[in-house]
């Protein structure tokens, strides 16, 4: 394909992004859900100019954005890590070690109860094979860090809850993914029916190498930019370096996760990086990572989003009740854990307590993205998956990330308001009042310091300090309450 016409279509999607945004905020939606809204438009109408005879002149723009380069590994290689490691780099890991059981417990347990749940469900009501039914299962079991995360931040969900559904969305793509891979072998083997233990009992390997991967990556790559101390642009092309190769060597050279290998990564460089680099250059690392991981998030979503329309042209009547299984069958495993496991684990004392209210907007709050397409793009890419196979995989992970953005994420706000839980707790209102009182004292002084600077008329400055003073008072009063 020109590259010419590729940068151009990759330079117009930077700007739909750039509108998205502000659009985005005005209708107090998602942004990812507008983002894959937008995706499906464009390649709905680049099918559909394409196929139709109305006008030809749109056909060279429609074929190109029809043929670009978007393959599983793109998503896999290219995007994933830069969003994994960015969340990582924003952690507060001492206040997320405080929730890491019900973090494991939703990135791990979590993963492996939907992805059997889904599979035995799809098995039971259908004819597919029930190796394929928990591949259909690993790949929809995994919640998008790009969707969540950014849902989550958007609507100023309390801090905890955050850090929750944060760490949950970071690890579980590593179980996801890994359980993708088990089960993927099984099909492209023919194997139809796996045994279900030994396919797991090669799970621990998978997330010990790749946590040794990132976490030596890590070590290796502070230790040299800590020598590059007076040189930033040498650390901050090493910080970009560090999660792509933790995740291909982890990948390729281990046969372990490249997920884990590049949270790992993150979390050590988080810990680590403080002591060895300068302030200054840690939060300049950081913000560099903000806006390759925006980038990364906003093209991850549009470019798996145009590939729908393609997914979806070969659904059937009968397909929409296997998406409706999925659907509950997701629900339903994600419900047993949060209120069944949790508080039994809360109980036991091996974890501290979730109010019911967070564990409801985690319920709701799972949603999938392009981690869940892309998986599912590289079943369709495969050769030797069968056909009916790669149709119905496609098909079901496609239709279920739908139902999730556009059902769960466009009413995720409204659900979290319901629940409360976009209101400060009694301990935070006390602070906020506290701090208006102090903030007010500090603009009364100002105040009167520039009267006397500027010799202002003396009934001006009565009147203002009047009314100053009114607020002031209950302000105070306010924060004594």
């Amino acid at each position: 394909m020109d590259i010419i016409l590729v940068t151009t279509i990759i330079a117009s999607l930077f700007v739909v992004i750039g509108l998205a945004e502000p659009f985005a905020a005005r209708l107090q939606l998602p942004f990812s859900v507008i983002l894959a809204v937008v995706g499906i438009l464009i390649g709905a109408s680049a099918i559909f100019f394409l196929r139709t005879d109305l006008t030809d002149a749109l056909n060279p723009m429609a074929a190109a954005i029809l043929g670009l380069p978007i393959r599983s590994n793109v998503f896999l290689y290219v995007f994933l890590p830069t969003l994994l490691f960015q969340a990582t780099l924003g952690m507060n890991l001492r206040r997320m070690v405080d929730d890491w059981v019900p973090i494991l417990v939703l990135a791990v347990v979590a993963v492996v109860v939907a992805t059997v749940s889904i599979g035995y469900a799809l098995f039971w009501v259908s004819a597919i094979p029930l190796a394929a039914c928990l591949l259909i299962g690993a790949i929809v079991s995994t919640t998008d860090p790009s969707a969540v995360v950014s849902i989550f931040r958007s609507i100023s969900a309390p801090r905890r809850l955050a850090r929750i559904i944060e760490g949950e969305s970071l690890l579980n793509d590593a179980a996801a993914i890994a359980l993708f891979g088990l089960f993927m072998g099984y099909v492209m083997l023919g194997i139809p029916d796996p045994e279900l233990g030994s396919a797991l009992a090669q799970f621990p390997m998978l997330i010990a190498g790749g946590a040794l991967v990132g976490w030596l990556g890590a070590r290796i790559a502070v230790w040299v930019m800590a020598l590059f101390a007076r040189h930033e642009l040498a650390q901050q092309s090493i910080s970009v370096a560090l999660p792509y190769l933790a995740y291909i060597v982890a990948e390729q050279s281990v046969g372990a996760s490249g997920v884990i290998a590049v949270v790992a990564a993150g979390l050590t460089l988080n810990l680590t990086a403080p002591g060895r680099l300068p302030p200054q250059a840690l939060t300049n690392l950081r913000e560099l990572w903000d806006v390759l991981a925006h980038w990364a998030g906003a093209l991850i979503f549009i470019l798996a989003a145009l590939l729908i329309p393609r997914l979806l042209e070969e659904v059937r009547l009968e397909d929409f009740f296997l998406i409706a299984v999925v659907v509950v069958a997701a629900i339903f495993a994600r419900a047993v854990i949060l209120f069944g496991l949790l508080p039994l684990l809360t109980a036991a004392k091996l974890s501290p307590p979730v109010e019911r209210p967070y564990r409801v907007a985690i319920l709701w709050g799972g949603l999938r993205g392009a981690v869940t397409l892309a998986l599912a793009l590289a079943v369709t890419e495969s050769v030797r998956v069968p056909d009916d196979i790669q149709r119905i995989v496609g098909i079901l992970a496609t239709g279920f990330t739908l139902f999730t953005l556009l059902a769960q994420g466009t009413t995720l706000r409204w659900i979290i308001g319901r629940l409360g839980l976009d209101q400060l707790s009694p301990i935070d209102h006390a602070l906020s009042r506290q701090v208006i009182a102090v903030a007010l004292q500090t603009v009364r002084e100002d105040v009167a310091q520039t009267t006397e600077n500027y010799d202002l008329n003396r009934d001006i400055v009565r009147s203002e300090a009047k009314r100053f003073g009114e607020r002031l008072e209950t302000a105070v009063k306010t924060a004594e309450e």
